[in-house]
């Protein structure tokens, strides 16, 4: 197996670099236009056969290798509407305009740029080195995966059918472990989520007459409290299960009791049971609140976005675990659960009826780490640093680039055998 330091001095350096420039320059949800061109001059220069605008931004690139199985290795490219607050000398600045046309922040939050880069440097290992596998590499640069739309965007514009069916899928995600480490956990490893918008209906007035109104504001509040109930009362401790309340808008000046309220609420679980509970109660305590406020009408309850539990194929898990035990030793792969994140990988497994694996990539300053006595404390430590979609969230470029390249190459080498031969190991 290879090191994960194997990234030769230019390939690291034109890599750091280029990390650097999609940092500076994010871009939101299907709209990846300059990432997308960037992704596919690169892949195109390194002899994939590669095809633009696939699920609208998407990219995927091709390289055949004669016979053997097809690996799709999965990076996603957009960023999320964050004021970035890092300091960092390639911080972004960029502004974008949301899904509802506002003006907004956007930053690379979530560490989609290293994703991208890591796996363009796979794509040049790979391509640079065929006589150590055999078979078809597919990466596919997927867009809007934070709004759960991308993944479902590339298969139903014929992902498969265009490109052919993998045998495996595999993708990676950065996080606040230690760089240089990797995480895998078999199984649900990641939640299923649902976006709820919550409307509330009161009626408007003067903030000095509120016994002439009623009052939307008092009313979300209320509801805010009463919706955290649902896990604390509701939910068995031994099941999984998060609601979230992230945004509440209402009024526009001190003075006025607004006639309207907005919630916006994010639901995470791991059963469908569960989560059939945690929208009815959801329904229940807004509709319950409402009714006590005395509002005029009943409230607008909307799911607006959906993505399902993330489960790594069990054998195909253990599989690609044992390679990147060999490969990162002597640190050991760490197993952080089940998480409460939410991503669409999943969904090209699920389309195309393989195994699928996702694992996680360190990418926090190791130095942070240096009194974990073992794997439990160092994941207890990660809850100290700024986690994804914080605005101070900032992989360290290495060892998470050199090692985020050396994983995917690795599990890609797992499933594709060596040159010449016609089956998988």
């Amino acid at each position: 197996m290879p090191s994960a330091t194997s990234v030769d001095g230019a390939l690291h350096a034109d890599l750091a670099e280029l990390y650097r420039d999609l940092h500076r320059h994010p871009e939101l949800s299907f709209q990846e236009t300059r990432t997308a061109r960037i992704v596919a001059e690169r892949l195109r220069r390194t002899g994939f056969e590669t095809t633009t605008e696939v699920g609208r931004t998407g990219v995927v690139g091709v390289l055949r290798n004669g016979d053997g199985p097809t690996a799709l290795l999965r990076a996603d490219m957009d960023a999320l509407p964050v004021p970035e607050a890092t300091g960092l000398p390639y911080a972004s600045a960029a502004r974008g305009r949301n899904r509802d046309g506002q003006e907004v922040p956007v930053m690379h939050a979530c560490g989609h740029d290293m994703h991208m880069t890591c796996l363009l440097g796979a794509a040049s290992v790979l391509a640079g080195d065929r006589a150590s596998w055999s078979g078809t590499v597919l990466l596919v640069f997927q867009p809007a995966e934070e709004i759960w739309a991308g993944a479902r965007a590339m298969v139903d514009d014929g992902l498969f059918d265009r490109f052919g069916r993998p045998d495996i899928v595999l993708g990676q995600h950065v996080a606040p472990m230690p760089a240089g480490t990797l995480g895998l956990h078999a199984g649900p490893a990641l939640a299923a989520a649902d976006s709820v918008r919550i409307t509330l209906f009161g009626r408007g007035g003067h903030a000095a007459v509120p016994q002439a109104t009623v009052d939307p504001v008092v009313m979300a509040a209320s509801a805010v409290l009463r919706l955290q109930t649902l896990v604390s009362r509701e939910v068995a401790g031994t099941d999984f299960a998060i609601v979230t309340v992230g945004a509440l808008h209402a009024g526009t000046k001190e003075n006025i009791i607004p006639d309207h309220a907005d919630l916006l609420v994010s639901v995470r679980s791991a059963d469908p049971a569960v989560r059939r509970r945690l929208h009815e109660g959801i329904d229940r305590i807004v509709r319950a609140e409402a009714s006590a406020s005395g509002a005029p009408r009943d409230p607008e309850v909307v799911l607006f976005d959906h993505s399902p539990v993330l489960v790594n194929d069990e054998q195909a898990t253990a599989r690609t675990r044992a390679a990147f035990a060999e490969l990162i030793a002597p640190r050991p792969v760490l197993d952080p659960g089940l998480v409460g994140v939410t991503e669409d990988f999943g969904l090209y497994a699920t389309e195309a009826g393989v195994p699928g694996v996702f694992w996680w990539l360190g990418g926090a300053d190791p130095a942070a780490f240096e009194e974990a006595s073992g794997p439990e404390e160092v994941l207890r430590l990660m809850t100290r640093l700024p986690t994804n979609h914080s605005p101070l969230f900032a992989p360290v470029i290495e060892p998470t680039l050199a090692t985020g390249v050396a994983a995917l190459v690795c599990a890609a080498r797992t499933w594709l055998p060596p040159g010449g031969a016609q089956e998988a190991r």
